[in-house]
């Protein structure tokens, strides 16, 4: 399974390498060119059958939030920093692969009885735990791991409960896995297919590659939170998870084309795709590169509900995903001319 597989590949901002070799092979059989750019972006064009002028850019990223080594003790645990937006609550005794060589780790805390009084009030800081690789001294550990070495989130993807799966990555390995999906048909006008680095650290590969491509339209696919969990009113749940394909109006970052919003809704109800309007303007993607680069790019955000976003677990419904590989296979049916199989 194409998702499984990229969920379970290491790629913490700026170590994009495994997850690119993947959709680098996945995609190979059913593309025209494949640009890796200074930054590491796939650059993907899908020659279309037709005349159409337009030129449209199909955007998802390939990174994670994880961790990075930044010292290395004499007692040989490893220290680390956060990369990307990731709450420290959640770290806690969690399972991490350390560096090239995949070194397993876990992630420690002073056990409970040695704590003060005082500091179990209060939320764990990152920059009070470790990561335990089994080393005793710094030389042992040195053997294992390096300062730079990446640490991510070492996680199982799985069916959980009723047409559900979990998995670390989760964001946006599954935008990764449908853009994949959707290069296989065919389309009347060129499709760019940008499988983006950097984004949970700026949006940084998504910005050269549209700098490189100057597209007219842009489609951003994208995990987005959930939120509807027990204890959350309804007013401030993002999107529902089972709720269908969620198209995004702005966030912190862009503004979607109104023209193109509707149309996508317009798409969803005329093929009977479910389809929901993402309900907060918290939250940001590759849109807010892509949007303001040139002279301007009108951008449409589809995202995949997502429960647990940017933790070491996070949870999708698969109808969700299926609905947005139609709304997104339409929006490009629409937008390049008529699709052909």
């Amino acid at each position: 399974m194409l998702l499984k597989k990229l969920c379970e590949a290491c790629g913490v901002s700026g170590n994009e390498e495994s997850v690119r070799d993947i959709i680098i092979k996945e995609i190979k059989p059913y593309v025209s060119e494949i640009t890796i750019d200074t930054m590491g972006n796939i650059i993907a064009c899908k020659k279309g059958a037709g005349p159409w002028a337009v030129r449209l850019m199909v955007c998802a990223h390939m990174d994670e939030v994880g961790l990075i080594v930044s010292e290395i003790t004499e007692k040989g645990y490893l220290k680390f920093k956060k990369v990307g937006s990731i709450d420290d609550r959640v770290l806690v005794g969690k399972k991490v692969t350390v560096g090239d060589k995949k070194v397993s780790g876990v992630i420690a805390l002073k056990a409970v009885h040695l704590q003060t009084e005082e500091s179990r009030k209060s939320a764990v800081k990152a920059e009070n735990l470790y990561i335990d690789i089994g080393a005793s001294t710094r030389e042992q550990a040195q053997e294992l791991a390096a300062l730079g070495d990446y640490a991510a989130f070492d996680t199982a993807f799985g069916e959980f409960g009723e047409g559900l799966f979990k998995g670390k990555a989760l964001d946006d390995r599954s935008g990764c896995a449908i853009l994949t999906q959707l290069l296989r048909h065919t389309y009347d006008c060129d499709v760019y297919a940008v499988f983006s680095v950097q984004e949970e650290v700026g949006c940084r590969g998504a910005r050269i590659a549209a700098n490189r491509l100057s597209p007219d339209v842009a489609l951003i696919i994208e995990a987005t939170s959930c939120a509807d969990l027990a204890e959350v009113d309804k007013h401030l749940e993002v999107t529902t998870l089972g709720g269908g394909a969620a198209v995004s109006v702005m966030d912190t970052g862009s503004y979607s084309d109104k023209g193109l919003v509707d149309q996508l809704m317009r798409l969803a109800k005329e093929r009977s795709i479910p389809v929901q309007y993402k309900r907060t303007t918290m939250g940001g993607n590759d849109a807010r590169a892509i949007q303001t680069t040139g002279t301007g790019v009108k951008t449409a955000v589809i995202s995949l509900p997502c429960r647990y976003l940017h933790s070491p677990v996070s949870v999708i419904s698969g109808a969700d995903y299926i609905a947005v590989h139609d709304l997104a296979r339409a929006f490009l049916e629409k937008n390049c001319g008529r699709g052909v199989e």
